[in-house]
């Protein structure tokens, strides 16, 4: 099963995207390419995320790769979900 619509939802809401994630795929980038998204905005998206998967997500494998697009931070919470069962 996919997280990504769950990502995408908390991306929308940790944002305030007004619903703009809904027309987001795996493929749309989001470092660079959203002005949301600043360092502050990350702080606040990592823990929303730790929040909604009841995770906590490893600082140390934190960097832009996963945040470089919706597909590869939904990638890094399904590995951390896998890791965690």
């Amino acid at each position: 099963m996919s997280v990504l619509p769950d990502v995408l939802h908390v991306l929308d809401e940790t944002l305030g995207l007004g619903g703009r994630s809904a027309g987001f795929d795996a493929d749309t980038p989001l470092l660079d390419a959203l002005p949301e998204l600043d360092s502050m905005a990350i702080v606040s998206l990592i823990s929303a995320l730790e929040q909604h998967f009841g995770v906590m997500l490893p600082d140390d494998e934190l960097d832009g790769r996963v945040f470089a697009t919706a597909g590869s931070l939904a990638d890094f919470l399904d590995d951390v979900l896998h890791r965690t069962q």
